[in-house]
């Protein structure tokens, strides 16, 4: 009777481990919205950019029926973990802390962080007594975030914000004195704007950028790896980059 027990028991544990085992044919994917030129909506109110586009092409590759779900950035880690959605892929740097927290795929592009102003800004941001009193806009939860508070923090007003337009729409308005953010973001949602500047130098930042899973999602991160490093090798992953930047951020 006992032997009955133990090789049911068995065969139950065998059958729950089938249905539980996932062949990732269905797979959600978060972006934060928008974050020109990376992901956003057009004039149609289709989404788009150069993230949406490589995870529409990793999808193709992978034989993948995928979901985009919005998520605003600081529930993207949580809303991972909730199983809100399977994999994020908005610009999500590498960090150590992070990594603590989520499975990255390897890293996917790497862009620096870059200073933007109006022009008649003309303060050094490297020169802490400059800065000080200044206002600095970064978007909350951002590797550009965690620079300028640990850099500046008790020196300059840093105000923080959900979405990159929002901290936009306050350099405009002269609520801000200087944004911090991804360079790409500030080139083409600031310079493209009569008024404005690039200040300072570059700032490289992280480990590069990569996709966010949970850490027990493993195959899925191996899947993922491996169709983006066949997108590198056959040319898709160079053709959607030229579409969006003049200049290369492959890793």
């Amino acid at each position: 009777m006992n032997k009955l027990i133990v090789a049911a028991g068995c065969a139950l544990a065998m059958m729950a481990g089938t249905v539980q085992a996932k062949d990732w044919k269905e797979i959600r994917i978060a972006f934060d919205v928008p974050y020109e030129p990376f992901e956003y909506r057009d004039d149609e109110g289709n989404l788009t950019g150069f993230e949406v586009e490589l995870a529409e092409a990793m999808c193709e590759e992978l034989d993948a029926n995928c979901e985009f779900v919005i998520q605003a950035w600081d529930g993207m880690i949580p809303g991972l973990q909730a199983r809100k959605f399977d994999a994020i892929m908005s610009s999500m740097s590498i960090t150590p802390e992070r990594a603590e927290r989520v499975l990255f795929s390897e890293p996917y592009y790497n862009t620096p962080g870059g200073w933007f102003a109006r022009e008649d800004f003309d303060t050094d941001v490297t020169d802490m007594d400059a800065m000080e009193g200044k206002t600095v806009g970064v978007q909350r939860g951002t590797t550009m975030d965690t620079y300028v508070t640990e850099n500046m923090g008790g020196v300059v007003t840093i105000k923080r914000y959900t979405t990159a337009d929002d901290m936009v729409l306050d350099l405009e308005g002269q609520r801000l004195d200087v944004v911090f953010v991804d360079y790409p973001v500030g080139e083409q949602t600031i310079l493209s704007k009569d008024g404005f500047k690039e200040v300072g130098e570059p700032v490289k930042l992280g480990e590069g950028v990569g996709v966010a899973m949970r850490k027990r999602d493993k195959e899925l991160a191996e899947m993922v790896n491996k169709a983006l490093a066949t997108l590198k090798e056959d040319g898709t992953y160079d053709a959607i980059m030229e579409k969006y930047f003049a200049y290369d951020i492959k890793m």
